[in-house]
C-alpha cells in the first residue's frame, strides 16, 4: 500500500520506548542512555567488522550523541563538583576516541569507550538501590 509504511515492529518497539521514556525516574533514563550507548557501540564495532560504513558511521554517531546530548547534558554542573568536572571532561574524552575510531577504523578506540562506559554505568547501577529506597543506607 504506502512504500514508507514502518515497519509493525519498529512501531510497536517506538511506542514501548516512548512510555518507558515517559515513565522512568530521572535515574532509570540516564540508565537507559547508557544502555543505548553500549548497544551503538556494539552495533558500530559489527559494522567496522564488516566494513559496512554507513552502519558504521550512523552507529558512532548515535553513542556521540548520546554521551554528549544525554549523559554529558544530564550532569548537574553547580552541585556535583569535582565529580560531575571529571565525568564532563571524560564524556568529552569518549567523544572524540569515537570520532577517531570512526575515521581510522579503530576497533581498539571502540572497545576503550565502551569499557569506560561500562565502568560507569556499573557504579550508576551500584547506587541505584538507594536512589529507588532512600532510606536504606
Amino acid at each position: 500500500m504506502f512504500g514508507s509504511q514502518l515497519n509493525p515492529l519498529k512501531a510497536y518497539q517506538a511506542v514501548g520506548l516512548d512510555a518507558a521514556v515517559a515513565t522512568a525516574s530521572p535515574y532509570k533514563l540516564i540508565l537507559m542512555l547508557f544502555e543505548g550507548a553500549k548497544q551503538a557501540l556494539v552495533i558500530a564495532k559489527a559494522g567496522m567488522e564488516e566494513k559496512d560504513i554507513p552502519k558504521k558511521g550512523m552507529a558512532i554517531s548515535k553513542a556521540i550523541d548520546i554521551i554528549l546530548n544525554g549523559l554529558r547534558v544530564s550532569l548537574n554542573m553547580e552541585e556535583g563538583g569535582d565529580l560531575s568536572q571529571d565525568l564532563y571532561a571524560l564524556y568529552d574524552y569518549m567523544a572524540r576516541r569515537l570520532l577517531h575510531a570512526n575515521l581510522h577504523n579503530d576497533l581498539a578506540a571502540i572497545d576503550e569507550v565502551s569499557h569506560l562506559l561500562g565502568e560507569i554505568h556499573s557504579a550508576w547501577i551500584e547506587i541505584g538501590s538507594q536512589v529507588d529506597n532512600p532510606n536504606l543506607g
